[in-house]
């Protein structure tokens, strides 16, 4: 027997509702040949709603005739007509029949945001699909591997000491043993000899180093610390960076997008990165489908991988990485900074992964989150991680009346979905040229005005602000 034909055969598998058996060959159950299906079931609606949050959460609801709904997220701060355009692929649809629909939207993306929509989707049609089965959403995918996933905090960028330790304290406070902070140039472009020629010197990495004690002194060492956010860097500031903060006392665990996967030549000068440095690497937040992850795993170009699942491709697409890069001994991380169901579909999908450390929670500032579902425990993060549910579908339930006092304000966004208003606008089908062209697509970050947190202060209330 060949090596291929053993990862397909060595699979657990057998199912009632048609278990594949397949290595990175999609969906372990397929629901549209399940004998519990129901019959008839049509696609007949797709509606969003954008909540302001520290990167807006747009959030979308496919619709059945059959009142079966499920529920999806685009990318936080994306734009809700990447998913919304997609309207006439889906309308008349069996929404049980996942992977053809995924097929035939496939070429309306790409990386970052323009992923967006079509991870909606799938998440939303995972939902649905498991809700009609009665199963959880990661029995879709295949074997449960851990019952609950842990957590790792994002602290966003904060310039002063008091105000990590601050931010830092809360998150501790919650339980977390995984956590992030920013080493961004702005800590150290202002003082004299850190920073020049836009890289940190010897006296900038020194300062950074600080920030790291900074936290270590609230979390101490018992638990993770990585970091992100460095700014322009090249292969020898990489490396340099990643010797220096492997000293023990700053102990870092890893290193995040170095180089950014967009840049000339990302993937060697990343992998010269990892073979030089004593810190581990982490990347891939902006990186769309298994294909372009594919360069990053075979050439050991990361020590970790670290897909966005609402830009990766989805749920069913960031199994399929996982699993690849499992194959060569690469463990998954998942960067996240979505609502509850974007949460969710991430812990159903790493409820799945054999080698996964941690997910990405972003929204532990605004604790009006946990309010807009209904179905799981709360808090939904507790001791540092979330239970992984057993319930239909994602396992959770959307709160329109709590949601409706979040929603971003019209003038802050180029396309206003309202509370899952109507969408006749999108009934004709378009190219994302032209979305572009009416402006309600773009090529980055889509979002503004203040929403619910908590201040570096540490004072909650509506505002703007980094946190």
């Amino acid at each position: 027997m060949d090596r291929k034909s053993f990862l397909k055969t060595s699979v657990i598998g057998g199912t009632a509702f048609g278990f594949t058996g397949l290595v990175n060959e999609g969906l372990a159950v397929s629901p549209k040949e399940s004998p519990s299906r129901p019959s008839g079931l049509r696609i007949t609606d797709i509606r969003g709603a954008t909540l302001a949050s520290i990167y807006d959460f747009p959030i979308i609801k496919i619709y059945t005739n059959q009142g079966i709904t499920g529920l999806g997220e685009v990318r936080d701060a994306g734009w809700i007509a990447q998913a919304l355009m997609l309207k006439p692929y889906l309308v008349g649809k069996d929404p049980l029949d996942i992977e053809p629909i995924l097929a035939s939207i496939r070429h309306l993306t790409g990386p970052g945001r323009y992923a967006g929509g079509y991870c909606a989707v799938d998440i939303a049609l995972m939902d649905l699909a498991g809700k009609a089965l009665g199963v959880p959403c990661w029995k879709l995918l295949g074997n449960k591997v851990r019952d609950k996933v842990e957590i790792y905090a994002d602290c966003p960028t904060v310039l002063k000491s008091e105000n990590l330790k601050l931010m830092i304290k809360r998150r501790f406070d919650m339980g977390l043993k995984h956590y992030k902070i920013d080493l961004t140039p702005p800590l150290i472009r202002d003082i004299p000899g850190a920073y020049i020629n836009n890289l940190p010197t010897q006296k900038g990495l020194e300062i950074w180093g600080q920030h790291v004690l900074d936290a270590r002194g609230i979390i101490g060492y018992k638990v993770k610390l990585g970091a992100d956010h460095f700014g322009n860097m090249t292969v020898e500031s990489g490396i340099e960076l990643g010797n220096f903060m492997a000293d023990p006392k700053y102990d870092l665990a890893y290193i995040e997008d170095v180089i950014h996967f967009t840049k000339y030549n990302a993937v060697n000068l990343n992998r010269q990165i990892t073979a030089g440095s004593k810190t581990p690497t982490l990347n891939g937040e902006d990186i769309f489908s298994l294909e372009n992850f594919k360069p990053w795993i075979e050439n050991n170009t990361i020590s970790i991988i670290h897909p966005d699942l609402l830009t990766s491709g989805g749920m069913i697409e960031t199994k399929k990485i996982a699993d690849y890069a499992y194959q060569y001994g690469i463990p998954t991380m998942m960067h996240c900074a979505s609502s509850p169901i974007g949460m969710m579909a991430n812990v159903h999908t790493a409820a799945t992964i054999k080698e996964f450390i941690s997910l990405e929670c972003h929204t532990i500032e605004m604790p009006w989150v946990d309010d807009l579902v209904t179905g799981i425990p709360k808090p939904i993060i507790k001791d540092g991680v979330i239970p992984v549910p057993d319930t239909p579908g994602l396992g959770i339930e959307f709160e329109d009346e709590v949601a409706e006092k979040y929603l971003r304000e019209a003038r802050y966004l180029k396309y206003n979905p309202g509370l899952f208003n109507p969408t006749p606008e999108f009934d004709t089908p378009m190219t994302m040229m032209e979305a572009k062209q009416k402006g309600i697509i773009g090529d980055y970050h889509q979002t503004g005005g203040p929403w619910w947190h908590y201040s570096d202060d540490g004072v909650y209330a509506n505002q703007t602000g980094s946190n």
